[in-house]
């Protein structure tokens, strides 16, 4: 283990510094700055890693990350054991490492009684520092087999799944229906929360590794390839498309023009932090932004739309403020519902807690109001609170509500899948679907969920396929994401 004595000598929490608000709400760079000093805060974080007999952080990982080995190499300076036993469990740490919201540390036994383990950062400390010292080089299969495999969608679920599958020594093609590969990781989060080189670098080792990608592919639409071409084309065909069906809101004047999905709103800024040119990109500059929705999308907006010049931005939500510690009946390990600040929040915008939208007024054909009323949760349903309804300015209305399921037409479809009553592709617990030779992973099958959870899946779909293709597998397939299957 790490230092016997370190949780009992270090008890505070260290992270990183944040760039200051007035700095870096001028570009759309990450927002935590690098100090020498780093290095010493992240050995004694990883010092204070108990090895417990019960790692509760590895079991409530769907990845099943083998953390207290990693924090204790971490703290022996050993970052090559420590990039080895992280990438053992998870193709792509760069990524949760910024974009998890980290229930391993809710459930770090440490938390008890003391601030938890920094876990989330120590990783993404490790594998870049992996990549500073070129210790992540593609992995080439010891032979290749004959067999061909289609991976339909390249968010962190297909990617992962391709990359498994391409290390067995199968030939892997993804396709994506947008121009450049990534899926929400290339255009729906900004560049802030995660710079879009982690992302290019790993695309580079896939590409190394012998993975084929192809891009501007819609396949099921017209001049397209098929259903029946993939099935045809390919042995095995994984679908990892996501759940893009976005929650609407279908309240009085939504017709207004300035009201905009958050994935409408979103990519475009991310095309023109890459440098693109948008045509009647959807701004925030100058204007008073409504975000409705309180989870990460929303948070995103918030960030954007500050970066955009925003003279306003106020965020929704329609369940009441959670409390600042956790709840009594959400006790240790569970993940708990609690008031959490991001680095969007930090920076301006106010918060609405317990609050609905009834009715959107506008004038010469676009929202200028919003008509809001306060709710009362109490019952589990939102009751509307008399004398509670109000006015808010508003030019531009981004919808963060989340998303309710696949798109029933072209692919799915075109390969007969049956789709259940939340909007997933219906599967078995091996991943499976009724098509012989079709698998599903990640949102598509599993519903709007995590990263972690969709990389969990790609791996345990990569392995499905390979089992199914030669009859025996011997990738790694995460537990959480194989038992957790029968929960969904």
């Amino acid at each position: 283990m790490a230092d016997p004595r370190g949780f009992l000598k270090v008890r505070e929490r260290e992270l990183p510094e944040r760039r200051p608000v007035a700095v870096r709400i001028l570009d759309y760079k990450e927002v935590y700055e690098s100090r020498e000093e780093d290095a010493a805060v992240l050995v004694r974080q990883a010092s204070r890693c108990m090895d417990c007999g019960v790692p509760f952080c590895h079991s409530e990982c769907p990845l099943g990350n083998l953390i207290p080995e990693w924090n204790d190499l971490t703290w022996r300076g050993r970052i090559d054991g420590a990039i080895d036993r992280l990438h053992a469990t998870n193709n792509f740490p760069d990524f949760t490492g910024r974009l998890c919201p980290a229930p391993c540390e809710t459930s770090c036994v440490l938390g008890i009684n003391q601030p938890a383990v920094t876990i989330k950062n120590i990783e993404k400390s490790i594998i870049d520092e992996a990549f500073d010292r070129g210790l992540v080089l593609p992995q080439l299969p010891d032979q290749l087999t004959d067999k061909t495999i289609a991976v339909v969608g390249s968010g962190p679920s297909g990617l992962a799944a391709a990359q498994q599958l391409t290390r067995a020594g199968h030939t892997v093609a993804v396709f994506e229906r947008a121009d450049r590969i990534g899926g929400l990781l290339r255009y729906g989060i900004p560049e802030f929360k995660m710079e879009k080189r982690h992302l290019d670098r790993r695309l580079d080792q896939m590409r190394a590794e012998g993975t084929v990608f192809r891009t501007s592919m819609d396949l099921g639409g017209e001049g397209a390839p098929s259903g029946a071409d993939l099935l045809e084309r390919y042995d095995a065909v994984v679908l990892a498309m996501g759940a893009t069906i976005a929650r609407d809101l279908n309240v009085p004047g939504r017709e207004f023009g300035g009201i905009h999905q958050a994935m409408e709103y979103l990519p475009q800024s991310n095309r023109v932090s890459a440098g693109e040119s948008v045509d009647g990109q959807i701004t925030a500059a100058g204007k008073d932004v409504v975000i409705i929705g309180g989870g990460d999308t929303g948070a995103d907006c918030l960030g954007t739309a500050i970066r955009q010049g925003a003279r306003s931005v106020t965020q929704l939500e329609i369940l009441p403020r959670p409390p600042e510690e956790r709840p009594e009946n959400q006790p240790w390990p569970t993940y708990p519902m609690i008031f959490r600040v991001s680095s969007a929040h930090e920076e301006a915008g106010e918060r609405v807690f317990a609050v609905n939208t009834a009715e959107f007024l506008g004038e010469d054909g676009r929202v200028t109001h919003l008509r809001l009323v306060d709710v009362d949760m109490t019952s589990g349903r939102p009751v509307v609170v008399d004398g509670t309804e109000r006015l808010l300015d508003a030019q531009l209305v981004l919808l963060a509500m989340g998303f309710t399921g696949t798109p029933r037409g072209g692919l799915v479809e075109q390969l007969g899948l049956d789709i259940d009553e939340r909007g997933r592709i219906r599967r078995g617990d091996d991943f499976a679907t009724s098509v012989p030779g079709v698998f599903v992973a990640g949102d598509a099958g599993r519903g709007q969920s995590l990263i972690v959870w969709a990389i969990a899946e790609g791996r345990s779909a990569a392995a499905a396929v390979d089992r199914y293709l030669r009859g025996s597998t011997e990738l790694p397939e995460p537990i959480a994401a194989t038992t957790m299957q029968l929960l969904a």
